[in-house]
């Protein structure tokens, strides 16, 4: 009965968020199609930091290895959108694996450098070899095909946005598969408590591995939505200020939360326009005034200002 209100309540969503472009301008579109890559890069990060304990402020490394294996795939091999996202979360998911190791061990503040480290390296690695990656002028010339071989990538964004909200519906179920099952709880057990869960026979480092393989595929799928939507890569999906946002996405959300990425997306980037229209020198410092009251009052009581002082 759960399984089938849970269904029924993802069909109305998926409705009403496929409705929902048809009154929206160009930029309304653009806006909602971006919020749909920022949930996206969330749900990854939300496996690892949500559901396994491992915090990582270098998520904008997979992401940026998503847009640029994208962009170059349809620039030098073949414009269909389908298989450069394919070799995107491949690319993505390897390099996760290769760097997994790192976060098998040390502490929080370690793998908070580790991961800021990594995307750091990849950000001057594709600034250096402009010949490839066009350097900081960014990566031109991406043509992307027809989506199907009939759906064009128009001015209007509508495909785009159908498109990103298919990867973010294949996300997603895939997400409630791996916490719903015996590898999510296994990864639960981790996050509360690393010691107990190897002294029972869960095989740690196994595991860590996996989701942060898993993680980083999310991610380079999100990054090559931006790159294929856009039509355009630049060292800008690798800065700090990526990780940051996506991490500021599940705070708001709520981490450990299978929806938290979608909602924390919902609620930043509403915020992140409408604060910028109506300050743009100072929307940060806004932003920043309502992430303190969150933390302070919680995400129960934000909305019952009356209860903030009540025990």
């Amino acid at each position: 009965m759960n399984n089938f209100r849970t269904l029924a309540l993802l069909a109305v969503a998926v409705v009403a968020a496929l409705l929902l472009p048809l009154p929206l301008s160009r930029y309304g579109v653009y806006l909602a199609a971006l919020t749909l890559v920022y949930a996206i890069a969330a749900h990854g990060l939300n496996l690892t930091m949500g559901y396994a304990g491992q915090i990582s402020l270098g998520h904008a490394a997979f992401f940026g290895i998503g847009a640029y294996s994208a962009a170059l795939f349809a620039k030098l091999v073949m414009p269909d959108p389908l298989v450069g996202m394919a070799v995107a979360v491949a690319t993505a998911a390897a390099f996760g694996a290769l760097c997994s190791v790192l976060i098998l061990r040390g502490t929080d503040l370690t793998r908070l450098m580790v991961t800021l480290g990594v995307a750091s390296i990849l950000y001057e690695l594709a600034n250096k070899l402009d010949w490839l990656t066009g350097g900081a002028d960014g990566l031109q010339g991406v043509v992307i095909g027809p989506l199907l071989g009939q759906f064009e990538f128009d001015l209007g964004g509508r495909t785009a946005y159908a498109y990103t909200l298919a990867v973010l519906i294949a996300c997603l179920l895939l997400a409630r598969k791996l916490v719903h099952s015996p590898f999510g709880y296994a990864l639960q057990a981790l996050r509360d408590n690393r010691l107990r869960a190897g002294s029972i026979g869960l095989s740690v480092n196994l595991r860590l591995v996996a989701v942060y393989t898993v993680a980083a595929a999310i991610a380079g799928a999100a990054g090559a939505l931006l790159a294929q939507t856009s039509g355009f890569a630049s060292l800008d999906v690798f800065e700090f200020h990526r990780s940051a946002e996506v991490m500021l996405v599940l705070v708001i959300g709520g981490t450990g939360y299978l929806y938290g990425g979608i909602f924390g997306a919902i609620v930043f980037k509403l915020l992140h326009d409408l604060v910028s229209a109506w300050t743009p020198q100072y929307w940060n410092f806004w932003l920043g005034v309502f992430l303190v009251v969150l933390v302070l009052v919680g995400r129960d009581k934000l909305t019952k200002p009356w209860t903030w002082w009540k025990k």
